[in-house]
């Protein structure tokens, strides 16, 4: 009893001790005297009897009716301090200690009761329990007004009453009679009979009040003991019309290629039972409550809730709601309040609610666990605290009680807690148990008053053998037995009535001591043998009371998740809200792009000048303009990878318990990526204005932003694939560069595709390894657009392309031809097979290409290319082939040119003159550009590769080869299927393939399941 309260009782004594005559004083003092023995020990008594005397001679000063009056006034002034100091549980037991202690005299006067009255009503305590509680200790039980308050422990089996309450107890002589207080949640009994009882080891005296705390038992030789959540569940079973029935049948659980996890397990309790896990570190507490929550599927055995299997896929659906899970890890979104992370997990679990209920539900629940006063405050992190610990805890624990689950699971719901605090979660905790539901709480080290509240224990050891299940006080007992402790029936102190737990864990893991007195690593008893003993003297008679296959109705459950819109609208907002919250990632997030366009630009601006300024700039004559491109590119996957790189690792915690709840994985993934989209949108459009306003690009924003901003949202969906698969913040930042080291070296911009290694150069085609890497779709795309379609070179690129082929053919080919013919006439006149053969090949394979151009006339005599049929004939034939085509080409070339001619004149008038023709073509047309695409520093135009005249010559106006999209660096457009698409358009699809590619992926783990897979490998080799 707290210090506050015997205080109070002392003043109050004394006022009750100054209504009765001067010569009763006396006997008055015994009487408290005697209840202070009871409580305190001699030092404490003498001190107490000393403040009571004190008391008395202070109220004891006036005589008769001044006196009276004197002291109803100062009952009301101590009632008045008492209200503002003690909970109302403590005044509870003040009222108890008054009744008793006016019962404690020789007779009861009116002036008493009033007494006592007065001070109830001080005390805000209703009339009908003051009148329940003052029939009970001064009248008989029966008297009690509202009998249904009251509980009858007996040995009768034919009890029957509609309003009294009854457990029956074999070999119990007389009866217990139990008095609920359901404001305070107290409950109080008085014993009738001749048998030999105690409370937590005390002597039980018959016809007088005790108040049953939690935890405590009433025992006996002759009876079974009478536990505290015996008598909470018969009140509790009786408020309500569907309870709990939670089975676990022979559950058995191994980890993958591993013999840990949970040994044959028995498990049956009911609603109101708050049930405790206890054990050392690593011996599988956690995985036990994750094969109880369904979270871990066992092997062999079932887990049953009123009947439903928790792991069928048919019950499921049925038990959806029904279970609550909190892990030890933090479920809070830092950048949210206290209030939203409440009330966004409200809307994602009560789709039917309408708002008003919603608002409704959580301030509810913020009142209850006394957050309501922080509910603006943000959560924070753990290196940017806004909220206590104790809070967070309880904010936690609110996201699964505002649904009300049945059955709860909390795992170390104390870790790191203070032990205020922890008192305070686990009374909240209880408190969900007078509610009816189930709660099973995994804990490592708890308090005595902690270790007291649970009205079941299951101790695990290690290798997941359960070697406790009971009354945790029986457990103490039990444990000492087996060791054979001398006072193994103690289960606490006698004197404070405290119990150690951790002497459980201390008993199990005590280890053997050698013949010099030390400590060995051997345990006494191994976790195998408390297993055994577990299954000899306690699993055989825990018989379960629950059918398994009998399905019941389970309690009112308004859980119900909004479809798949809704929840994408419920992430998408929450998604919002979290990032506009945090200043900091908002400003470095929406500045990064144009600090970087401004110094990309400003570097890359080279001032070339003019013959009259040499400090004007000319956009033609910029020579870092392919530069500016390339790191464009690079930037927009950079800032892709950076802003999704922890979007879904941070929330991992976060999306277990949602997938717990059955929520859309579906509708969370579409909220991140349409989220980042539109980052990456902001992004690259600041970008591009800035990018374009510094170097005077022009005609081009909209290009720019379409391919970087493509380029990002594929960077984005690599991001999230990174973010969902790997372990931790760390990691993922040392893969980016294993990331983006390959974009920049396989662009085809540092390395030419035609300087790489052998293995990997491809003659005609862009290789492989180059067309899988996102920067050189992105940086083709934009440097072939700018060359291409600039203002100034639409109105001539189609001409010009033309004309470029027409050269090629005649200043290239056809002379690389006619000098093959030579070659061969002389390989077979001098009988040079092998030379032979290789020519003819090349000479057949160039020929099989001009055969399939239109327009030009196909070879008949292609078929007597061989080196056996090959003759002089032949070989003119073939020479006056290649020369009609030269010809053609020519003429094709000069005819190309008369129309260049007349385009030109023609833009010239259009424009005014030809200075303003330079000036268009200066502000539109790079020349670095220009001869990045026409390959004007490569030498030679075409080379000989691997049975092929390889053009090298103007790449920017060759049209590709292949019919399914592949194609040389910078090609003009793309075949596909027989279909010429502009090279732009074609490689802004193949990114926005690729990122659906990814898309879907992310959707189906496969990054994570290609990582587990090969993880698996590994283990397996190393074993």
């Amino acid at each position: 009893m707290s210090e506050s309260i015997l205080k109070a009782l002392m003043r109050l004594f004394a006022i009750i001790a100054n209504f009765e005559k001067d010569d009763e004083s006396v006997s008055a003092r015994s009487v408290v005297e005697s209840y202070l023995k009871q409580h305190l020990n001699q030092a404490q008594i003498i001190e107490y009897i000393a403040l009571f005397d004190e008391f008395y001679e202070i109220h004891h000063s006036k005589t008769g009716k001044k006196r009276l009056s004197a002291n109803s006034v100062k009952v009301l002034a101590i009632c008045e301090q008492i209200n503002e100091e003690l909970q109302q549980t403590q005044k509870m037991l003040v009222l108890f200690q008054l009744l008793e202690f006016i019962h404690s005299g020789d007779e009861v006067s009116v002036d008493d009761l009033d007494f006592v009255k007065t001070v109830a009503d001080t005390f805000n305590i209703s009339s009908e329990e003051y009148y329940n509680i003052k029939s009970f200790i001064l009248d008989k039980p029966s008297d009690v007004p509202e009998q249904s308050r009251i509980l009858i422990i007996d040995n009768d089996k034919s009890f029957i009453s509609e309003d009294v309450k009854h457990i029956q107890n074999d070999n119990l002589p007389g009866q217990i009679i139990v008095l609920y207080i359901p404001s305070t949640n107290i409950y109080m009994f008085k014993y009738f009979g001749d048998g030999s009882l105690t409370l937590n080891g005390h002597s039980v005296y018959p016809f007088k009040s005790y108040i049953f705390d939690k935890g405590s038992s009433i025992r006996s030789t002759k009876i079974n003991p009478i536990y505290y959540s015996d008598v909470a569940g018969r009140f509790l079973q009786a408020g309500k019309k569907a309870k709990i029935v939670y089975v676990a049948h022979n559950v058995d659980f191994r980890f993958k290629n591993s013999p840990n996890g949970i040994h044959k397990f028995n498990f049956s309790e009911e609603s109101g039972q708050l049930i405790g896990i206890m054990g050392g570190s690593g011996v599988g507490k956690s995985t036990l409550l994750n094969v109880l929550n369904g979270n871990l599927k066992v092997q062999s055995g079932k887990i049953t809730i009123n009947g439903y299997d928790i792991n069928d896929d048919n019950d499921k659906s049925v038990l959806e709601g029904v279970i609550g899970f909190i892990p030890q890890d933090d479920l809070l979104i830092e950048e949210l309040t206290v209030y939203q992370n409440l009330y966004f997990n409200a809307k994602l679990c009560f789709n039917k609610f309408t708002e008003e209920q919603l608002i409704d539900s959580v301030d509810k629940v913020l009142v209850d666990l006394d957050l309501y006063g922080i509910k603006d405050l943000r959560v924070g992190g753990p290196l940017n605290k806004f909220i206590s610990g104790g809070q967070r805890k309880r904010l936690n624990i609110a996201l699964e009680l505002i649904r009300e689950p049945s059955v709860l699971f909390v795992d170390e719901p104390t870790s790191g807690l203070s032990s205020n605090d922890s008192d305070m979660v686990m009374d909240l905790l209880k408190e969900q148990t007078l509610k009816g539901k189930l709660v099973i709480v995994n804990i490592h080290q708890p308090s005595s008053d902690i270790f007291k509240m649970f009205d079941k224990l299951i101790i695990m050891d290690k290798g997941g053998y359960a070697i406790y299940y009971g009354n945790p006080l029986d457990g103490v007992v039990y444990f000492k037995k087996m060791s054979n402790y001398v006072n193994a029936e103690e289960s606490e102190c006698l004197t404070c009535g405290n119990v150690n737990p951790e002497q459980l864990l201390q008993i199990v893991e005590s280890k053997v001591v050698d013949e010099y007195g030390k400590l060995t690593r051997n345990r006494k008893v191994t976790a195998e043998e408390w297993y055994e003993l577990f299954g000899q003297n306690i699993e055989q008679n825990l018989v379960s009371k629950f059918p398994t296959n009998v399905k019941t109705e389970l309690p009112v459950n308004y859980f119900s998740i909004p479809n798949r819109i809704k929840q994408f609208t419920i992430f998408t907002l929450r998604e919002i809200l979290s990032k506009l919250t945090n200043k900091q990632y908002l400003l470095i997030t929406f500045l990064e792009a144009p600090a970087l366009a401004v110094i990309l630009g400003y570097f890359t601006k080279f001032i070339s000048g003019t013959i009259n300024d040499p400090n004007q700039y000319v956009f033609s004559l910029n020579e870092n303009m392919p530069a500016y491109i390339f790191m464009a590119v690079v930037v927009s996957l950079f800032l892709g990878l950076t802003i999704s790189a922890e979007e879904i690792i941070k929330d991992r915690k976060i999306l277990q318990r949602e997938r717990f709840l059955n929520l859309s994985k579906f509708s969370y993934i579409n909220s991140k990526v349409i989220i980042l989209f539109f980052i990456s949108a902001i992004q690259a459009i600041t970008f591009a204005l800035i990018g374009d306003l510094i170097l005077g690009i022009k005609g081009m924003t909209f290009s720019y932003w379409l391919v970087l901003f493509t380029s990002s949202c594929f960077a984005n969906m690599l991001g999230l694939n990174i973010s969902a698969s790997l372990n931790s913040v760390v990691t993922i930042y040392i893969l980016i560069p294993f990331i983006l080291v390959p974009e920049l070296l396989l662009s085809g911009t540092i390395v030419n595709f035609d300087k790489l290694h052998k293995n990997f150069t491809n003659n005609l085609y862009v290789p492989f390894f180059g067309d899988l890497m996102t920067s050189r779709w992105a940086y083709e795309a934009l440097v072939v657009n700018q060359f291409k379609t600039n203002d100034f070179q639409v109105e001539f690129f189609e001409i010009d392309k033309e004309m470029s082929n027409s050269a090629y053919m005649y200043n290239f080919l056809i002379p690389k031809l006619m000098g093959k013919i030579d070659d061969l006439e002389k390989n077979i006149y001098n009988k040079e097979v092998e030379s032979a053969e290789n020519n003819m090949k090349i000479l057949k394979n160039e020929i099989d290409v001009l055969n399939s151009i239109n327009g030009y006339a196909k070879f008949q005599l292609f078929d007597s290319l061989t080196p056996s049929t090959f003759s002089n004939n032949i070989a003119e034939k073939t020479r006056s082939y290649l020369s009609d085509i030269k010809k053609k080409n020519i003429k094709a070339y000069n005819d190309a040119g008369y129309k260049k001619e007349n385009i030109f004149n023609a833009l010239v008038k259009k424009v005014g003159d030809k200075e303003k023709l330079d000036e268009l073509k200066q502000d539109y047309h790079n020349s670095s550009i220009a001869d990045l695409v026409l390959n004007k520093k490569e030498l030679n135009k075409i080379v000989e590769i691997d049975d092929r005249f390889i053009q090298h010559y103007e790449p920017v106006y060759k049209t590709p080869e292949s019919n399914f999209g592949r194609a040389h660096f910078f090609a003009p457009e793309k075949v596909f299927l027989g279909v010429q698409i502009d090279t732009f358009w074609f490689n802004v699809i193949v990114i926005w393939l690729t990122t659906l590619f990814l898309y879907v992926t992310l959707l189906g783990d496969g990054l994570k399941k290609l990582l587990d897979l090969l993880g698996s490998i590994k283990l397996f080799k190393k074993k």
